[in-house]
């Protein structure tokens, strides 16, 4: 028992991971409404356990390295399943998961160097050092702002898409691509900051 509560914010972040296979499963079942309904119900789900294993790592004092590490792969993982499979379906621009997959390349890969030097993304050991770097990457208006644009993108997009048909449809459907663009806007945004601060890691090896 005592092995799970201190596992439990990285049980819900490999549980977010799970549901979104379900989800992409679910909706390539186009000839049932009921598939999309249980599709938007997951969506809602996993999107809310994006900041639940957070915040119980930090109720119940049992943040660690690896679980920083873990919640950034399950928030690849989540959201670029989400923009592929919606590339796949031509809900969304091909240019939007080639941006937002080469922004996570690009960013994990300089995060892992800074993890090989005691810093993680986010808390108190954060590779971010500017005040303004680490309002826009770390800070947690900022993580919040991105996480709702995403999760409204995601949940609206399944909406707009759902095999009937509905008052507001449309409005539901504009609004999903608005924030699809708005999201990808702040991904580029976010990723920025990481470029720029990693590049002392690289003067410190010389």
């Amino acid at each position: 028992m005592e092995n799970v509560r201190k596992n439990i914010a990285n049980i819900v972040t490999l549980s977010r991971i799970f549901f979104v296979f379900i989800v992409v499963g679910l909706l390539y079942c186009s000839e049932c409404k009921y598939s999309y309904i249980l599709a938007l119900i997951l969506t809602a789900i996993l999107m809310w356990f994006d900041g639940l294993d957070g915040y119980l790592a930090r109720k119940l004092n049992i943040s660690s390295k690896f679980g920083a590490l873990l919640d950034i792969m399950g928030d690849r993982i989540v959201e670029n399943v989400f923009w592929i499979s919606f590339c796949a379906l031509g809900w969304v621009n091909v240019a939007v998961p080639i941006i937002v997959l080469s922004r996570g390349i690009i960013t994990d890969s300089l995060r892992t160097l800074a993890f090989e030097k005691g810093y993680t993304a986010f808390g108190k050991t954060t590779m971010m050092q500017g005040k303004i770097a680490k309002f826009i990457v770390a800070s947690n208006f900022s993580r919040f702002t991105y996480a709702v644009c995403k999760a409204v993108a995601f949940f609206f997009l399944i909406l707009g898409h759902m095999p009937v048909e509905f008052q507001s449809k449309e409005l539901i459907l504009s609004i999903g691509v608005v924030c699809v663009y708005i999201s990808v806007a702040f991904c580029v945004l976010r990723g920025l900051p990481v470029i720029f601060e990693s590049k002392r890691f690289f003067v410190e090896e010389k």
